[in-house]
């Protein structure tokens, strides 16, 4: 059996997906896969990535 890891927001920790979640890759390093729940993208929280320390809403 293979463990899959499950995709979280990056600002809240809410699991993902959900409806109007995102992911996508860090707009600096490319490297790190952002996740966005519909609620912390509606009230634009500001998120981190953990490994360049890129910000942003």
């Amino acid at each position: 059996m293979i463990a899959r890891l499950e995709l979280r927001c990056t600002s809240c920790g809410r699991a993902l997906p959900g409806a109007g979640g995102t992911q996508f890759l860090c707009p600096s390093c490319g490297e790190v896969t952002i996740g966005r729940c519909a609620r912390c993208r509606d009230q634009s929280v500001k998120f981190r990535c953990p490994k360049c320390e890129f910000e942003g809403p």
